[in-house]
């Protein structure tokens, strides 16, 4: 919004080992501490949980999403794969995880299956672990990322018998004779207790199976909402995550031109038409995000004409 009230960026603390849009979401639905503290994470393994109808085991213990994951590995480092490209089904995902589960419940970590891809680990002396969320990973060196604190070494124990347990084993053979990825490794973050979210965010898009378990309704059009007084004040756009993971520029413009057609043209006309009173947008990427807020009276700016210049200023 050219015309807008008020325009912010600020730096992203990437120690707190999330993306800046996953640390927003936990703060929007009142799960952590504002996104821009240095200790803000992403402790959303509860309330991924109670999306995936297990409402009884998220309400005690600390709980963490565990990801079947495709691990390329290099002569000098490893490389966690986009998890969108695993496309594990259900037959798959199920048959991972009843080679897994034993193990972790020999180990006193209860496993349960949430939905193909997405399982959860219950480990309460974990609770202090430092944990890297899959699309903060994917495109940095995995070494890196791994979790960090009195039980790191634990959970390596832990990864390094799962990944044993699936190498080579039926399922990785037919799924690289159907051209696909192997799943020879999984990933661990999002450590939660049972804390409810006190926020609401509806969720339009963004692929991940831990944010489709999220958004409690199928996924909402900027009307529907424009239309319910009551309904969500926050939505988090996630469409163009997966292209900017791969670097693929003609997909995410495509995409940014459906956001603009689908959320951006009607937001704006419904702003202007005086159906919302305010409008903010929140534009991230990894090391930063700028906040720009909009009102009716600011679209009467006549003279503030279209620049790139507060661009310019953040990058």
């Amino acid at each position: 919004m050219v015309r807008h009230t008020a325009l912010n960026y600020k730096v992203f603390d990437n120690d707190s080992r999330v993306l800046p849009h996953e640390a927003w979401l936990a703060h929007a639905l009142g799960l952590a501490s504002a996104p821009d503290q240095p200790d803000t994470g992403a402790p959303l393994a509860t309330a991924v949980m109670r999306g995936c109808g297990l409402h009884a085991e998220a309400a005690e213990g600390h709980w963490f999403m565990l990801q079947p994951a495709h691990v390329q590995i290099s002569r000098t480092h490893m490389l966690l794969s986009d998890l969108r490209g695993v496309q594990l089904n259900e037959a798959d995902s199920r048959g991972l995880y009843d080679l897994a589960r034993p193990y972790c419940e020999e180990i006193g970590k209860p496993l349960l299956h949430g939905a193909p891809g997405l399982w959860f680990l219950r480990a309460d002396d974990w609770a202090g672990l430092r944990t890297a969320s899959p699309d903060a990973t994917s495109t940095q060196s995995m070494s890196d990322w791994l979790p960090e604190g009195d039980h790191a070494r634990d959970f390596r124990k832990l990864q390094n018998e799962i990944q044993m347990l699936w190498h080579e084993h039926p399922i990785n053979q037919a799924r690289q004779a159907r051209g696909l990825q192997a799943i020879n490794s999984c990933w661990l973050w999002g450590g939660a207790g049972p804390t409810t979210p006190s926020g609401s965010v509806a969720i339009a898009a963004g692929g991940a199976p831990w944010l489709a378990a999220l958004s409690a309704a199928p996924q909402p059009s900027a009307e529907q909402l424009l239309g319910q007084p009551g309904g969500p004040a926050s939505v988090l756009l996630g469409d163009l995550i997966a292209s900017a993971q791969v670097g693929d520029w003609a997909d995410w413009l495509a995409r940014m031109q459906r956001i603009e057609q689908e959320w951006l043209a009607p937001l704006l006309a419904a702003l202007k038409a005086g159906r919302v009173s305010r409008l903010n947008l929140v534009l991230s990427h990894r090391n930063g995000w700028t906040t720009v807020s909009g009102a009716a009276m600011a679209l009467r700016k006549f003279w503030r004409k279209p620049a790139l210049t507060p661009l310019l200023k953040q990058s």
